[in-house]
């Protein structure tokens, strides 16, 4: 059994000027989100053991925020920059590519790939709370907790995991409400 953790970067400055969008970084409420949903994991006790994340500023300064406040700052991430925008087929490759090297994998990127891929990867089922909020919008700082029964990431396929949990910003302090859900 594998569990795969999806995170998207903090809500991001928009009034920073930047040159390309790659570099945008977040912003005081995205800091928040990403400390609080840190906090959330930690109190979870919820393992990882590998952090693959795409290298934009947004989610690198996620990431610096997240992994102290989910007492995991002693694993050094991965940066693919083919997490950059991905769509989800390609994130599938990305995770795929670690084959046997995690049981706790967690993947920090971007929208809309992320909200693509949980989709793509938990069937569709009219009772399932979780993956219904993922289809009104993965806001920025949730996390996904997916559990797979494969025990290669090799093996990872679409319609293969289940929710073990969903959490977003806003369910923790509902002042980050929907705000925190654009990015």
């Amino acid at each position: 059994m594998k569990t795969l953790t999806i995170l998207r970067h903090a809500k991001s400055g928009w009034d920073v000027q930047v040159e390309r969008d790659f570099d945008r970084p977040i912003n005081k409420r995205g800091a928040r989100g990403a400390d609080l949903v840190g906090q959330w994991l930690k109190r979870q006790k919820l393992p990882v053991d590998r952090i693959i994340a795409s290298p934009a500023v947004r989610v690198t300064e996620t990431l610096d925020i997240f992994q102290p406040a989910a007492d995991l700052d002693m694993i050094e991430p991965h940066w693919d920059r083919r997490i950059y925008l991905a769509s989800a087929a390609t994130l599938i490759d990305v995770i795929r590519d670690t084959g046997k090297d995690a049981e706790h994998l967690l993947i920090s990127g971007h929208n809309p790939g992320l909200e693509d891929l949980i989709l793509m990867l938990v069937p569709e089922s009219p009772d399932d709370e979780l993956r219904a909020k993922v289809e009104e919008k993965l806001p920025t700082s949730a996390l996904a907790r997916l559990e797979i029964a494969i025990d290669d990431w090799h093996s990872l396929d679409t319609q293969s995991a289940r929710f073990a949990a969903f959490i977003r910003p806003r369910d923790l302090d509902p002042s980050l409400g929907p705000a925190m859900d654009r990015d």
